[in-house]
């Protein structure tokens, strides 16, 4: 939906499962009309709603086959929707799976992420409005554990941005593909993606056309979870000149490390479906660890040493609206200063996207009607005003 500032603003769609065009198609037509109908109902959505849509690569290949994506263009215009971005991060199956580091797979350093990005604009081109253009997401490159060749990286990145300023040409539509840090990514702090960024632009053939069309999806969560100040973090990147393609807003988990409470109520959210990366921030600086079961390990172990005054944060996406619910506690404060920085600097970034893909995997007691969740946070997004988050996760 347009948001104040020339502002777009929808929720991600791979929150529900769905990998073919098919499965994708059925989750547009029900689960997503069935949010917009409900802010409608609530006065808090009029004209058009947006989507952030998720394709998979069989998804994508599946609807670019005959007059699908014509007819998909004639049901939005239909139903009043639009889609100004494409998640495309996750290449394969991304629920009820084994997810994990494979969430990587295929990464830059291949061909088939390449391609697969390709087709993903080939439909944004199509479907993107004219005044706000899209954007894609995608990930930060490939994973530390990959231990990537960052030339192949750079070499596919920048033939990535040739055809994307060829389709913008072409269009007349302002398409951009946005990198997201994530912890352990290829690069994952302000740190390392300042870095990165400044080598590929020095190596890029074309470095205008380079930032014009490369620059980063910054998610709240991920850069919350790195001990990193959103202001502070995002004032590098524009010093950099580094584009902001796209925001997420998500929230993730932070807890005392030292409190036996804490670690027991975290023990509620491993999980076997996806990566759950913790980082605890203490004097020495900051400690990684590659999944909750690694971290346990590490604690049990005496590998980790935890000392009074620890901090420390998971990646698991919680509702925006949750607040602290001790012994737990939430990096909502990361979203509420993004949001104060989007009224400072209205024109760092044109798309904002709420992610929060766990709803499947949250803990018993934590759950609500999918549809509800989605609506509270576009609510907390918009009026600020929905009820404290409580659950019985203690």
């Amino acid at each position: 939906m347009k948001w104040n500032h020339d502002h777009h603003l929808a929720y991600c769609t791979n929150v529900h499962p769905a990998e073919s065009w098919e499965e994708t198609f059925r989750v547009l037509r029900q689960d997503v009309l069935s949010v917009r109908d409900s802010l409608r109902e609530a006065g808090d959505c009029s004209g058009e709603f947006a989507i952030g849509l998720r394709l998979s690569a069989q998804a994508v290949e599946e609807l670019l086959t005959g007059q699908r994506l014509d007819e998909f263009a004639s049901w939005l215009q239909e139903h009043q929707t639009y889609v100004f971005t494409i998640n495309g991060f996750p290449y394969g199956d991304f629920h009820d799976t084994r997810v994990k580091e494979n969430v990587y797979r295929p990464d830059w350093t291949t061909s088939e992420r390449l391609e697969y990005t390709k087709r993903l604009f080939e439909v944004i081109a199509v479907l993107a409005p004219s005044d706000c253009g899209g954007s894609v997401s995608t990930l930060p490159g490939s994973f530390k554990e990959f231990e990537a060749d960052e030339d192949l990286i750079f070499s596919y990145l920048e033939d990535c941005a040739s055809f994307v300023e060829e389709l913008s040409l072409s269009s007349g539509k302002d398409l951009h593909l946005g990198l997201e840090p994530e912890p352990l990514g290829h690069f994952e702090n302000t740190t390392e993606t300042l870095a990165f960024f400044e080598r590929f632009f020095a190596q890029a053939r074309d470095p205008d056309c380079a930032r014009r069309r490369i620059g980063i999806n910054y998610d709240c969560c991920h850069f919350a979870i790195e001990f990193d100040e959103c202001e502070e973090s995002l004032r590098a990147f524009r010093e950099a000149r580094i584009r902001i393609s796209k925001v997420h807003l998500s929230s993730a988990l932070e807890f005392d490390p030292t409190a036996a409470d804490s670690l027991s109520s975290l023990r509620r959210f491993e999980e076997p479906t996806y990566l759950h990366q913790v980082i605890v921030q203490h004097g020495q600086g900051l400690t990684r660890l590659r999944d909750l079961p690694e971290f346990y390990q590490a604690l049990t172990s005496g590998e980790l040493t935890i000392t009074q005054g620890d901090r420390a944060r998971c990646h698991f996406h919680v509702p925006l609206y949750a607040e602290a619910d001790s012994p737990l506690g939430t990096t909502q404060q990361h979203v509420r200063d993004l949001l104060a920085y989007r009224q400072a600097w209205p024109d760092f970034c044109q798309h904002f996207e709420i992610e929060t893909y766990t709803w499947g995997v949250l803990p018993t007691g934590l759950q609500t009607s999918l549809r509800d969740q989605i609506v509270r946070e576009f609510q907390w997004v918009l009026r600020g005003d929905a009820e404290p988050y409580t659950s019985s996760s203690k």
